[in-house]
């Protein structure tokens, strides 16, 4: 991702453990696959775990490392637990605040329940007030808390938790992959859409994991089994140790994951919906080299999540594949976020140009995005700093024109550099010597083998389901003067 100081963000990772043999640590393997799931949400995070029915957990924010320290680690084990779940947090919808991290940990009158949520609803506001005007007590404003509030209310009302699930999914719109916990239960499900990946794993001694992408079950020693399908609720039930599923949900014909996980935020190493993540961004290399050929000496990417692209690239196009850049792996999130001043330097501190690679020659520069365009500037500054001939831009991605409303935090709109611009223009800003972009008739053919359909609606404009009224759950943190008109009556 080329913006380094201000770069796309996914907004959750999920996982959830049974443990049949009652062999793992639960907690030490929640927190491992939170490890490889860290590139989905790095704000906060949180692991709860059930130890013969009782469910305690701690979440706080910060990084896996700096929230579960050995002491509070060692005291989330117990030799009795065969469950538990865990969450990164990135905030999408919701202020970056400890009430909004997950799991979210609720005690209700038949028992206790923690749940974990990746994607944003189109209709949280909605259901939000709904709750409010029944009397509901919010502690926090995400729209994992509305969720939490459905199933908890359901679940008074029904005979079991997956029966409560199924209820509150009638009424939810937009991005949902849920693990929930319960005293008995291990549960996963995934919006009928299935815009956000959800997958099964097998544990060698017997049990389940569920997770948001398999990188997490290879942290853990879990083989894939398969994906939560679109829509479907599927039980691990600790009283006979077997997997069951929920269909009502599921069939719908315009099923579309985010094809930015493709693009982007899934780790290379994962296998979503069958296909490999790494195979895909090689084959967006690839069509960007038939779309826009160019004459170069050497193909380099922007780290990380350029690289499989630019290789792609240069096997399609038969130009030499280079290391053209050094990431510098230990800068951390309090230097992006200081000053503005720090912000700008950021891409000469996080990337160092390799000379050699470069130096003299034509460069293809490969990249995932271009998303306010700055930071492409500097990148490029770079390259001809450090003697390159000629630098060559190619997106993997086409240009990001409409904002997301199932979890993935792009910019407003009118920070776009692609927004009411054409490529020339784009390209004149960046300072490359040519620009192509992915077409979008290619974008939703990077994963060849994957059993589903794309959503595009962030280059396209065309939603599949799209919210009544754009505006964040938060207000009650807003100063009164900043409300809507028909908003300021909350702080009377």
């Amino acid at each position: 991702m080329s913006d380094f100081a201000y770069p796309l963000h996914e907004e959750c990772g999920v996982f959830g453990i049974y443990d049949r043999a009652g062999t793992e640590d639960v907690a030490a393997a929640a927190y491992s696959a939170l490890y490889a799931l860290q590139h989905r949400g790095q704000e906060s995070c949180g692991i709860a775990v059930n130890d013969d029915g009782v469910i305690n957990g701690h979440r706080d924010l910060g990084l896996v490392n700096e929230v579960f320290t050995p002491a509070v680690l060692g005291s989330l084990a117990k030799p009795t637990a065969h469950m538990a779940t865990g969450h990164v947090r990135y905030a999408t919808s919701g202020s970056r605040v400890r009430a909004n991290a997950q799991p979210m940990i609720v005690r209700h009158g038949r028992g206790t329940m923690a749940l974990c949520h990746n994607g944003n609803l189109t209709n949280a506001l909605e259901l939000r007030r709904q709750l409010e005007n029944e009397g509901a007590i919010f502690h926090g404003s995400s729209d994992t808390e509305v969720i939490c509030y459905l199933v908890t209310r359901n679940r008074l009302r029904m005979g079991s938790i997956e029966i409560a699930i199924s209820k509150t999914m009638d009424v939810l719109e937009g991005a949902y992959s849920l693990v929930v916990m319960s005293a008995t239960k291990l549960i996963a499900a995934r919006d009928p859409r299935g815009y956000r990946p959800l997958c099964i794993g097998t544990l060698p001694g017997g049990g389940y994991v569920f997770a948001s992408e398999s990188c997490a079950l290879d942290a853990v020693g879990a083989t894939l089994l398969r994906d939560v399908e679109p829509g479907e609720i599927v039980i691990t039930d600790t009283r006979t140790g077997e997997l069951r599923s929920i269909k009502d949900h599921c069939g719908r014909p315009d099923r579309q994951m985010c094809v930015f996980e493709f693009i982007y935020f899934a780790r290379p190493d994962s296998i979503i919906e069958g296909s490999s993540v790494h195979e895909a961004r090689k084959q967006a290399g690839r069509f960007l080299a038939q779309e826009h050929p160019v004459e170069a000496d050497v193909v380099i990417g922007v780290p990380d999540s350029g690289l499989d692209a630019a290789l792609g690239y240069s096997q399609e196009s038969g130009i030499p594949y280079g290391i053209g850049f050094i990431k510098n792996k230990y800068i951390g999130r309090t230097f992006i976020q200081g000053s503005q001043k720090q912000r700008e330097n950021s891409v000469r501190i996080k990337l160092n140009v390799v000379t050699s690679t470069v130096r003299g020659k034509r460069v293809v520069l490969v990249d995932d995005s271009i998303v306010r365009g700055t930071t492409s500037a500097r990148i490029i500054k770079l390259l001809r700093d450090a003697g390159a001939k000629e630098v060559h831009f190619r997106v993997s991605a086409p240009p990001f024109k409409y904002p997301c409303y199932f979890g993935t935090d792009i910019p407003d709109q009118k920070l776009l550099v692609a927004t009411g611009r054409t490529v020339d223009q784009i390209n004149e800003i960046i300072g490359a010597d040519t620009l192509g972009y992915l077409s979008t008739e290619h974008v939703v053919q990077l994963a060849q083998n994957a059993n589903c359909g794309f959503c595009t609606a962030c280059f396209t404009g065309k939603y599949a389901v799209k919210p009544e009224e754009v505006l964040s759950t938060d207000i009650h943190e807003r100063h009164l003067n900043d409300r809507p008109k028909d908003e300021k009556k909350l702080g009377e």
